[in-house]
């Protein structure tokens, strides 16, 4: 009897388990049977046809449609039947953008960002619109729309990270370790620039970026601008206020060598101002020439250090060897050359004061009496002139 009772129940079970799957694969017969037609159209003229071969290769392809179209129970069902919760599986991915900036911007963000629910794929897979090197072109259909940018007041940054140093590594060098739009942004819960919990908001960015570039984030940390930042002061710089947002630069290239000093002046005005007088400035400026000394080739990039710091690179015990990285020659002698001296100011430079207003009276004077002499020789040959053609009429 116990033999007989076991193989029973095991082909009970067994056919239970087929008719489910069937009733499973009937299901999406049912439905495929006309969403399966390329040219299926709802009242108002939208596809809603589905590729059944896309579909049952996608990541949804194992569940039945009433799975995520709940309100369907039968055919014939409601002309419009009520929008698919993408919440009741992804409860924690629908809270994030719940909260997000998305929010508002479209009734359902999912299908903004992952295309099709019927055709979605494996973020792993190269055909998913958030496979990394994807995502920029996700997020350009709406940040590089002109006019999604001006209903909203969004700057257009779409082009100008393609063509950025993190653009081009993932674009064009197919890096995928390489800073994505998600990178710095977050994926679902994406935050105001201005809300405190945004990886983008001001105090959070060297964090943010120092996820990626952490010996640069250890370096700055140290320098006096990230202990400022630490200490909360607004103005400190941060890695967006050198290098910005979207369109970073390669910080070895001309373009960024040639407005470096004046990002730096953009804080450091009185400093910016001295060095403008001098000649390493004046050859920048005049020759074109990009390799000489800005900013950051003295006083080092991220871990700025004050000079009264031993540590640092303008510390009077190191100007030598930092001197030396251009000057091979460089002495206790040669260091002695002020970069910022203020010829302006008589009681920090009086000699240096003193010199500048002599050359400039100098200057003044001579330039003075060539103009009076120029002016007088202009008299003076005009007036011989109509005398000469007074004389000339007399003899006639």
């Amino acid at each position: 009897m116990r033999a007989l009772f076991f193989p029973g129940c095991t082909l009970l079970i067994a056919g239970l388990l087929l008719a489910g799957t069937a009733r499973v694969a009937h299901a999406d017969t049912d439905c495929l049977s006309c969403h399966g037609d390329a040219g299926m159209q709802d009242a108002s003229g939208r596809s809603i046809a589905v590729n059944s071969g896309r579909f049952h290769s996608s990541i949804h392809g194992s569940l039945k449609c009433t799975d995520c179209h709940t309100s369907i129970h039968g055919y014939p069902h409601p002309d419009h039947p009520a929008p698919v919760q993408c919440s009741s599986c992804h409860a924690d991915e629908a809270a994030g953008v719940g909260g997000s900036v998305h929010a508002k911007a479209s009734s359902n963000p999912c299908i903004g960002c992952h295309g099709d629910p019927h055709t979605i794929v494996a973020r792993t897979d190269p055909n998913s619109t958030v496979y990394p090197l994807n995502i920029p072109k996700a997020c350009g259909s709406c940040h590089g729309n002109e006019a999604m940018a001006k209903k909203y007041g969004l700057p257009n940054v779409y082009a100008l990270y393609l063509d950025s140093i993190h653009g081009f590594a993932l674009g064009k060098e197919g890096l995928l370790v390489a800073a994505n739009c998600t990178s710095c942004h977050g994926s679902h819960k994406i935050l105001s620039h201005k809300d405190p919990q945004s990886p983008t908001y001001r105090a959070n960015i060297p964090g943010t970026c120092g996820s990626c570039h952490v010996g640069i984030n250890e370096q700055y940390q140290k320098g006096i601008h990230g202990k400022a930042v630490a200490a909360g002061n607004p103005h400190a710089p941060v890695c967006t206020d050198c290098h910005t947002a979207h369109a970073i630069a390669e910080p070895t290239s001309a373009d960024f060598r040639m407005q470096s000093t004046p990002i730096c002046g953009s804080c450091h005005r009185d400093k910016f101002t001295t060095y403008r007088d001098t000649f390493h400035s004046q050859l920048g400026l005049l020759g074109g020439y990009t390799e000489t000394a800005r900013c950051w080739d003295c006083h080092e990039a991220h871990d700025v250090l004050p000079a009264s710091d031993p540590r640092s690179s303008v510390a009077k015990a190191n100007l030598v060897r930092t001197c030396g990285r251009c000057h091979a020659g460089a002495n206790a002698s040669f260091v002695q050359y002020q970069p910022h001296a203020n010829a302006r100011n008589r009681k920090l430079n009086p000699a240096l004061y003193y010199i500048r207003l002599f050359m400039n009276l100098l200057l003044t004077s001579v330039l003075t009496f060539f103009l009076l002499h120029t002016v007088l020789w202009l008299v003076r040959s005009r007036f011989q002139q109509v005398k000469g053609k007074s004389a000339g009429g007399k003899h006639a």
